[in-house]
């Protein structure tokens, strides 16, 4: 049996949560369900056309109806299949590219929407996945500081000038806290206490 990518791990790991919370449980996406969620993920892959309105506000509309067009038409147990199955041929060789982050995001969006949770113990080669993707000058720019990103075992990212702020944490908490989910990453904040406060609160990710 072929040994599976992270990207494939995360995306079946995403699949169990939906069959076993359903369709009508929360998740951290604001406004969004699993229902959603999955929904999403369908059009996400299949349907390239409503591609721009995740980057581009004037086009949010038609890539919503898209959206929710296939969540209306689609059963539950049908959406969770087509998440399962991936990327249409064309797109798998781009599968761990494309997929990989945006998958372990998904899979926390969900975990950490639930009562008790815990943070996971992520395979060594998804956690490095992670940290090669996260970034710090993204979130100097927001809030005009040096931010240092630091880790275990892990040698500092560090950018932008002015007062410093220093972030530590696992790498996946710092995914998900440079996705946009501050209030539930167990990232450590040091540092600077004003540009601290503004980067908790701070409009990051897309």
């Amino acid at each position: 049996m072929a040994t599976q990518s992270d990207a494939q791990r995360e995306r079946h790991e995403l699949c169990d949560l939906f069959v076993e919370l359903g369709p009508g449980a929360p998740t951290l996406c604001e406004g969004w369900t699993t229902l959603d969620l999955a929904a999403h993920l369908v059009v996400r892959e299949r349907r390239p056309d409503s591609g721009p309105g995740l980057v581009w506000p004037t086009l949010a509309g038609y890539t919503d109806r898209v959206r929710l067009a296939a969540r209306d038409r689609m059963t539950w147990p049908e959406l969770i299949d087509a998440v399962r199955r991936g990327p249409p041929a064309l797109l798998r060789p781009l599968d761990p590219a494309m997929n990989t982050v945006e998958f372990f995001i998904h899979v926390e969006d969900v975990r950490r929407a639930q009562p008790e949770w815990e943070p996971r113990s992520l395979p060594p080669s998804l956690s490095d996945a992670l940290w090669k993707r996260v970034g710090a000058s993204g979130m100097a720019k927001r809030v005009g500081a040096t931010v240092a990103l630091t880790s275990p075992g892990r040698a500092p990212k560090v950018a932008g000038s002015g007062p410093e702020v220093t972030l530590d944490g696992d790498p996946g908490e710092h995914t998900m806290f440079g996705a946009g989910r501050q209030g539930a990453a167990r990232v450590v904040i040091s540092g600077d206490a004003d540009r601290a406060a503004e980067l908790r609160s701070a409009s990051l990710g897309m």
